[in-house]
Order: C-alpha cells, then sequence, then structure tokens
C-alpha cells in the first residue's frame, strides 16, 4: 500500500472535484480517497447569525461513479491509498490536466491503519473488532461528534473482468 497527497494551489470547485474523482475512481490501483479543505457548513453555528442558512454555491451534490456524494468541503487536498506504485505517472497526467493552476504531489504515511482511541470511543470495542474484520478503510475516518452517514460515502469500484 502506498499513500499519496494531492495538494492543488486552490481550492477546487465542486465540477472539478467531480472530474477529478471520477478520473482517479478509473485507476485500478486506487483503494481509498480522503478529501480535505474548508467546511462548508448548512447553517451558521455561532454569532449573531446562528441558525441562519448558507447558500454557498459550491455545497452540491457531485455524482462519483454513479454514487452521488454531497461536498460538506472546499476540495483543497486529497490523500489516495493505492495498491501499489504502478499508476503514479497517470496520477501525475490527470493533475496536470486538471489543475493547470499548479498541485504538489507527495508520496507518504498520511492516513491512520491501526484503531485509534477515537475509533474506539466511536464503535465501541465490538465496533472496532468489526471494522478490523470487514473493511479496514474506515479505521481514523470519523469524528467522534459527527454522524458516519453525513461524513463517509462509499464508492464501490467496478470488477472488470477481461
Amino acid at each position: 500500500m502506498i499513500e499519496v497527497e494531492i495538494f492543488p494551489h486552490r481550492y477546487l470547485k465542486a465540477s472539478t472535484t467531480e472530474k477529478f474523482l471520477n478520473k482517479i475512481y478509473d485507476l485500478k490501483t486506487v483503494e481509498r480517497v480522503v478529501i480535505h479543505g474548508q467546511p462548508l457548513p448548512k447553517v451558521v453555528n455561532y454569532g449573531p447569525a446562528r441558525g441562519t442558512p448558507v447558500n454557498h454555491t459550491e455545497r452540491k451534490i457531485i455524482n462519483v461513479k454513479g454514487v452521488p456524494v454531497e461536498l460538506t468541503v472546499m476540495a483543497g487536498r486529497f490523500w489516495i491509498t493505492l495498491s501499489d506504485d504502478s499508476e503514479l505517472d497517470k496520477l501525475d497526467e490527470i493533475c496536470k490536466e486538471l489543475f493547470p493552476f499548479g498541485y504538489n504531489l507527495r508520496v507518504g504515511k498520511f492516513l491512520k491503519d491501526r484503531p485509534t482511541v477515537t475509533d474506539y470511543i466511536k464503535y465501541g470495542e465490538d465496533g472496532v473488532f468489526l471494522i478490523n474484520e470487514m473493511d479496514r478503510r474506515l479505521i481514523g475516518m470519523v469524528d467522534p461528534r459527527s454522524r458516519m452517514a453525513t461524513s463517509v460515502t462509499v464508492v464501490e469500484k467496478e470488477d472488470k473482468e477481461e
């Protein structure tokens, strides 16, 4: 397993994020993608305008490989887990095509691979055991105060038989 960080030099619009995600999910070695960026809340959480709706133009539902994904952040950084490094050049070509304003691509360790205290708080000991057995991609993915349904979307990859 190899992890790659892609850091565009600008925040991405929803349409660019959708194109990027659809292109990288076409790669065979992509295992997991995490999007990081500025939050796009539905309502103002504090201050004198608390409770007022926020009508941000980039809080949209995009379509990633047929799965509707609600963008709750302005995409500013992507952490991508690949099964091997055979398609790093293709990933770089996708970035060159979609990010003419520049980007940084780094290989390293960016995501957790073992259960954290937060995972035990969120899922309990039995839940962490189940995650270890079923889908290790969920480890370290959720804020303990959030609902998993609103913060994690699973996009299944198609198995192409040739």
